[in-house]
């Protein structure tokens, strides 16, 4: 099977600590926080230490688990 490398792409992303106002993080909706993917519009709930990372469309915002985020990414200077 054919191998292939995900392309480096630097992304802005902020860790969700369950107090602050995030960025992505929908404030229109009486639901606890939570992000709106592109995704047919999911509506995806977050969790402290979870990281919301934006869409390419730089619109809509999806979380990443932060063993997840660790694995893919890596602090850019």
């Amino acid at each position: 099977m054919p191998k292939f490398r995900k392309k480096p792409v630097i992304i802005e992303a902020e860790q969700y600590d369950g107090l602050k106002v995030t960025k992505g993080v929908c404030h229109d909706c009486a639901d606890r926080s939570h992000v709106h993917t592109i995704h047919d519009h999911q509506i995806v709930f977050l969790e402290v230490g979870d990281w919301v990372i934006p869409e390419p469309n730089g619109v809509n915002f999806y979380p990443c688990k932060p063993d997840i985020f660790a694995a893919t990414y890596e602090p850019v200077d």
